[in-house]
């Protein structure tokens, strides 16, 4: 049984009970959990701290659960079938090719992981939004560096993580963002026209829908998080480590690495990054990748690839975040010290990509760039045309 309870939500608590009975049942001797400390989750999880005061196999001090509340969506991925896979690949890594926690148990009726408790880590997201400029750029190289290794370590893994999520009766899988991304290849210029009124030129829809290769079975294929927004990434002193692999999936490296440039698209937590942070980012990034995909080494195949990435990314947001402005701007996620205006967001998205592929020749899609930020800034006069530098720059800006 749970001790030193105190008032903790009943959530939090049944969580714990649960991980007790499943440690129980592996030991074949009675685990006692005591201390609990609430880590949030969602809407869909659980996530909770606990001592291990009474450890009949040498677990860990202290471990972490996350408890799934809910069964999927019928005809939708499971997201606690993802997480499992995800964390079981994982796990079999070399520790020094580990970017997780490790995955202790699981149990499948109750829907219920227990994992390495990696302590109490910042994230990325508290850097950014910290005081410290110079720790705040060293969390994103590390972040960059760790994201790489993470590539380069499941490169070639796919075929063990389809077999992994098979076992837990997962039937299929696919990148959680790929469906919504051909919908917005679809639908977007309608939806530019309709609210902004800009017209997407042939030529412009011709390379917007080219991105599309990046979303199929591409020779650059590694494991993604699918959401590695700053929340979603602990400091360490090991290096960045990354939880969260509700989506975790296989696709190609560079829709990940444009996460650099967009920046952390569609993110709560979305703001600019210093003037040439990207590219040492980016760097540090190739650096890792490198041996795996040498031909990602030569700087134009990368960069026509990371502007395919950037150019999805924005059309994706677009498809996801303008429906919700057409009434009046809103912030894009719920802590409005931490978040930005959906407009500013979205404007500042098209006119990067904008940037980027005129310095390229993409003619097309650089001034309908151009276009979708002026008609933004047009409809929504009264907000910032361009995102602001994280907290953690803003006083060396």
């Amino acid at each position: 049984m749970v001790r030193d309870l105190g008032s903790f939500p009943r959530p939090v608590l049944a969580a714990l009970a649960a991980a007790e009975r499943l440690l129980t049942r592996r030991a074949g001797a009675s685990v006692v959990l005591a201390d609990p400390e609430d880590l949030g989750g969602s809407d869909r999880s659980v996530v909770a701290r606990a001592r291990v005061s009474r450890n009949p196999f040498s677990l860990p001090r202290t471990l972490v659960v996350k408890h799934y509340l809910a069964d999927p969506e019928p005809g939708m991925p499971d997201p606690f079938r993802h997480e499992v896979a995800s964390c079981q690949l994982f796990t079999a890594l070399p520790e020094s090719s580990r970017p997780s926690p490790v995955l202790i148990a699981h149990d499948p009726a109750a829907r219920l992981l227990v994992l390495e408790d990696l302590g109490r880590s910042s994230t990325l997201a508290d850097a950014l939004f910290g005081p410290d400029p110079a720790a705040a750029q060293r969390c994103l190289l590390s972040w960059a560096r760790a994201l790489g290794r993470m590539q380069a370590a499941t490169a070639g893994r796919e075929s063990d993580f389809g077999a992994l999520l098979r076992r837990m009766g997962e039937r299929a899988w696919r990148d959680p963002v790929a469906e919504d991304a051909r919908a917005a290849l679809a639908t977007v210029p309608e939806l530019l026209e309709d609210d902004l009124g800009v017209r997407v030129s042939a030529a412009a829809l011709q390379q917007a829908h080219d991105t599309a290769r990046l979303l199929g079975g591409t020779r650059f294929r590694a494991f993604s998080p699918s959401d590695t927004c700053p929340d979603n990434n602990l400091v360490t002193s090991r290096g960045v480590r990354f939880v969260d692999f509700e989506g975790g999936c296989f696709r190609d490296v560079v829709l990940d690495a444009a996460y650099f440039r967009v920046p952390f698209p569609a993110c709560e937590a979305s703001f600019a990054l210093p003037d040439g942070t990207a590219a040492v980012m980016l760097e540090a990034w190739r650096n890792e990748i490198a041996g795996m995909w040498p031909e990602l080494d030569d700087a134009g195949v990368l960069e026509a690839r990371l502007l395919d990435a950037q150019l999805l990314w924005v059309w994706l947001c677009t498809w996801w975040l303008l429906p919700r402005i057409r009434e009046r701007d809103g912030m894009l996620g719920a802590d409005p010290t931490r978040t930005p205006r959906i407009s500013t967001a979205l404007a500042h998205y098209w006119r990067e990509m904008a940037a980027a592929a005129g310095a390229v020749g993409r003619d097309a899609s650089a001034e309908l760039g151009i276009a979708v930020s002026d008609a933004l800034r047009a409809r929504h006069p009264d907000t910032a045309p361009s995102l602001t530098v994280y907290p953690a720059f803003r006083s060396v800006a």
